[in-house]
């Protein structure tokens, strides 16, 4: 099925490899409320005052008042200016009314026109100086039409009658529900976030849980989290039960893992899927390295949208579907971004694919893992085949998520369909040692990580670049080139010379591609190396004669183009006879 990111959002939040069709609209038909375009944007050009920044501490208070569809919320930021700091910005949703505003306890003015808040103080503050604001508000937050890919609060009802909330906001930001810096690079360095319920309802959330009270028929369970993603602060509330246990890792250490199920599920599928924790975090340990965030636990709670990856406390809404390749595809996508999102994370919506690119190969890998080869390139040519190649999956400049996940005008799916397959190509390129090493110099900042040498990070593409480059000893910006920064895939041209295959790769910016090219001849594989783009082989009269045998290289396939344009129409057609 074709996706596009308002259908995939949530990749960070969904595997774009089985959408299935899964639709998770919210149960009410309230509209949404008018939240401004600035608000539900995110990314792009970050304020001044806001990169001057850096979060030290949230503490946010949450009420959710079901019956109202409303939340009462109270949040103190301990700011700390990089450089002399003249006013305060904050983004902050305008339809939630603000009662009450003080920084270092005093009230000060502020204006919140469009949804970035301004505050004015009374003198600008120095460069390393400190201050702590403190905000409380009210109202309905955003409603989304449809989580996770349309981002903001679903609002349903569980099977068993009680209420049933999440807020997903990857895509539409943090300030849907609580005054933040809605920029990849606005992550707090550590949350309390106390969110306060009916009771015996529950809020799972991510970090470690400092501890439930219950107070006149409401129960408030504090959690305490480090360096979440701003996205990552979600809100979850429900009847619930849980599933816990220890997880014993290969690096000698061990850390709780859990699953918050609604009680209205069968047991046994809660359990069957808690079961393939252990094994995938098994999968990415082995393969790229400890788990990030070992320190507080790995959390996964059923929601009434599809997913998304708030750290430690992934959301799962996958209904429990089987799966032909043996694992469910939405738990093992969302637990790669622990790695791909939440301990790296991208600078700028621009580097997205490093979240969804390297997200999505884990799947494929997995099988491979798993299943072996065969499995593996199912789940890569299915990618491939979907796949646009409309827009370069890094555009080179400053972003918004729009930008980037609307197929209209971005790469969208690209960057986890194409990005995965480039991953392929890059790997067959380097060799495995050396493409895993520079995937762990990526996330962890270091070849080496084990558990408590490293800490969460910001990456970006031209990182990645020069890390390939070191750890390599060889200049590969021709391959990025070709398959980040253009839109449209290297081409193979093939013309027989006699008793020699001529090769020549084409490219649409024509810039070189010295791409080595392997042909089988008869039972023989022969390596060309494509020095300048071209190379030949004797070929005579072998049979068979097939290029890329292993299919290692992502190119220009014009029977897939073909496909691509019949099933569109045939989709269209369906779609018009349908209405």
């Amino acid at each position: 099925m074709q996706i596009h990111f308002r259908q995939v959002a949530a990749f960070c939040a969904v595997s774009v490899l089985a959408l299935a069709g899964v639709t998770h609209a919210a149960e009410s038909g309230a509209k949404p409320s008018t939240t401004t375009a600035l608000t539900l944007g995110t990314g792009g050009q970050m304020p001044a005052e806001e990169a001057a920044v850096t979060i030290e501490h949230v503490d946010l208070k949450l009420k959710v008042i079901p019956d109202r569809k409303a939340i009462e919320g109270d949040a103190t930021l301990t700011l700390r200016a990089k450089s002399a700091l003249p006013r305060i910005v904050l983004d902050l949703d305008r339809d939630l009314k603000v009662s009450s505003l003080t920084v270092d306890g005093k009230a000060r003015p502020w204006t919140n026109p469009e949804g970035r808040m301004t505050i004015t103080l009374p003198a600008p503050i120095k460069a390393g100086g400190k201050a702590v604001v403190q905000i409380k508000y009210a109202g309905q937050p955003h409603e989304a039409e449809r989580a996770p890919w349309d981002g903001g609060f679903v609002w349903k009802t569980a099977p068993t009658g009680e209420p049933w909330i999440a807020s997903a906001v990857q895509g539409d930001g943090c300030d849907l529900f609580w005054p933040c810096i809605d920029f990849p690079t606005g992550e707090p360095l550590l949350v309390d976030f106390s969110i306060t319920v009916p009771a015996p309802l529950s809020a799972p959330a991510g970090g470690v849980l400092v501890d439930v009270t219950e107070k006149d028929g409401w129960r408030t369970f504090h959690w305490r989290q480090k360096q979440p993603d701003t996205y990552a602060i979600a809100v979850n509330v429900g009847p619930y039960e849980k599933l816990s246990d220890t997880y014993k890792s290969r690096f000698g250490d061990s850390f709780p893992i859990e699953y918050w199920y609604l009680k209205s599920d069968d047991p046994a599928k809660a359990k069957a899927l808690f079961a393939e924790f252990p094994m995938t975090l098994d999968f990415f340990e082995q393969m790229i390295g400890p788990y990030p965030f070992r320190s507080e636990k790995l959390g996964v709670v059923e929601t009434p949208h599809l997913g998304m990856e708030h750290q430690t406390m992934n959301a799962y809404g996958n209904g429990y579907a089987k799966d032909v390749y043996g694992y469910d595809w939405l738990f093992q996508h969302e637990l790669s971004h622990e790695w791909f999102g939440n301990q790296v994370t991208n600078v700028d919506w621009d580097d997205m694919w490093i979240h969804e690119g390297l997200g999505s190969y884990m799947q494929p890998l997995m099988s491979q893992w798993l299943h072996g080869d065969m499995e593996y390139m199912s789940r890569l040519n299915d990618m491939r085949a979907k796949s646009n190649n409309r827009f370069p999956i890094v555009a080179g400049r400053v972003m918004s998520e729009d930008d980037v996940y609307k197929d209209e005008a971005g790469p969208g799916i690209d960057i986890y369909y194409k990005g995965a397959n480039v991953m392929h190509t890059l790997r067959a390129l380097i060799g495995d040692e050396a493409f895993f090493k520079a995937v762990r110099i990526l996330v962890y900042g270091r070849p080496d990580p084990k558990p408590g040498n490293f800490a969460p990070r910001y990456a970006d593409t031209k990182e990645f670049i020069k890390i390939v480059n070191d750890v390599t000893g060889n200049d590969y910006q021709w391959f990025f080139d070709a398959y980040f920064y253009q839109a449209k895939l290297p081409e193979l041209v093939e013309t027989r010379d006699g008793q020699d295959l001529a090769l020549s790769w084409k490219t649409p910016s024509g810039k070189p591609f010295p791409m080595p090219v392997e042909v089988k001849v008869g039972d023989k594989i022969v390596t060309v190396p494509m020095t300048g783009g071209a190379g030949r082989v004797a070929v005579g009269d072998a049979v068979p004669v097939i290029l890329d045998p292993g299919s290692k290289i992502l190119r220009r396939q014009p029977y897939l183009e073909e496909y691509q344009a019949w099933k569109k129409a045939k989709d269209e057609a369906a779609r018009k006879a349908k209405n």
